[in-house]
């Protein structure tokens, strides 16, 4: 066997959790699968695998070999594909992370979107809130909604969220609409405890800063969460426009002052910048930064309250 069916092997060993699993990706018996992993540690020398009975975890130096064989398989995918002239037909799998709203609300039908183009890409998805460490947990990409820091990471801007002050129309008719930011204080706020509880900041159109502080009678780490909470009257959030948007269309939440520019994110596609990056995932980028662009649809419904 050569280098290359050596470091395909050891890829899938880690890919697949399992020996098995590598074995029934590779439609050979397991004890080749394992035979090989032998011979690739024999030959390099070290122990890439500890394994057990129940685990099987990488060493250091299978971590770093890992990631390496990993770019080289990916470049020779690419170089294939260059060659063969067929850009529209990208394949093999894509490991993607992203936040757990924005994935099941507007990246699942985009990915089923781009899956019809390209059916030979295959996707292994984590939907979770937490920020994966790509490098360490072999991501090749991330959608990541913040500001980014400085990191080991190279990133694309996809797009942009705006955020929004929202309650029911009976919350505001009980409590009164607030005219000024300030005028929150005197609200119950339903809060994203995995911001910072610093106050709901925003600029105002003479473009000077204010910071309040609103009473919380709820918190919750999952936005999809608040917003039925508020519709239930429950009280006011802050929330990224493209989890309230339907609820706004909808008539069921309401923003208030929306001259304020309350926090504005970007939606970011990033990856490891000392990584090859694969055509399947440059493909892919390019499309989710077509598909939302610089005006994205989940942003609408503030346009049109500010014109209402």
């Amino acid at each position: 066997m050569n280098r290359f069916d050596e470091m395909e092997v050891f890829v899938r060993i880690v890919d697949a959790g399992s020996l098995t699993g590598a074995a029934d990706q590779l439609d050979v018996a397991k004890s080749a699968v394992s035979r090989r992993l032998a011979e690739l540690e024999r030959r390099l020398g070290v122990r890439l695998l500890t394994r057990t009975t129940r685990t099987m975890t990488l060493t250091d130096a299978g971590q770093t070999y890992y990631l390496r064989a990993r770019d080289i398989l990916a470049a020779a995918d690419d170089a294939d594909c260059t060659v063969r002239g067929a850009s529209g037909s990208v394949s093999g799998r894509i490991r993607l992370a992203a936040p757990l709203s924005f994935g099941i609300e507007h990246l699942g039908p985009a990915l089923r979107e781009f899956t019809r183009l390209h059916p030979a890409v295959e996707f292994d998805i984590d939907l979770n809130d937490r920020q994966v460490d790509l490098v360490a947990e072999g991501f090749d990409l991330a959608i990541r909604i913040a500001r980014l820091a400085d990191s080991q990471l190279a990133a694309r801007r996809l797009t942009c969220v705006q955020h929004a002050v929202l309650a029911s129309p009976d919350w505001w008719a009980t409590h009164g609409t607030p005219e000024t930011p300030a005028a929150l204080a005197h609200h119950q706020a339903l809060e994203y405890s995995n911001a910072p509880q610093s106050g709901w900041t925003c600029i105002g159109p003479n473009g000077k800063s204010h910071s309040v502080r609103v009473p919380s009678t709820l918190r919750a780490n999952n936005g999809e969460f608040l917003r039925d909470a508020a519709i239930a009257g429950i009280g006011v959030i802050l929330q990224p426009s493209f989890i309230v948007y339907r609820a706004v269309e909808a008539g069921e939440l309401v923003p208030v002052l929306t001259e304020y520019q309350w926090q504005r994110l970007d939606v970011w596609a990033v990856y490891p910048a000392t990584h090859f990056l694969p055509q399947r995932v440059r493909t892919l980028v390019d499309f989710l930064a077509a598909r939302f662009g610089d005006a994205p649809y989940w942003d609408d419904c503030l346009a049109n309250a500010d014109r209402g």
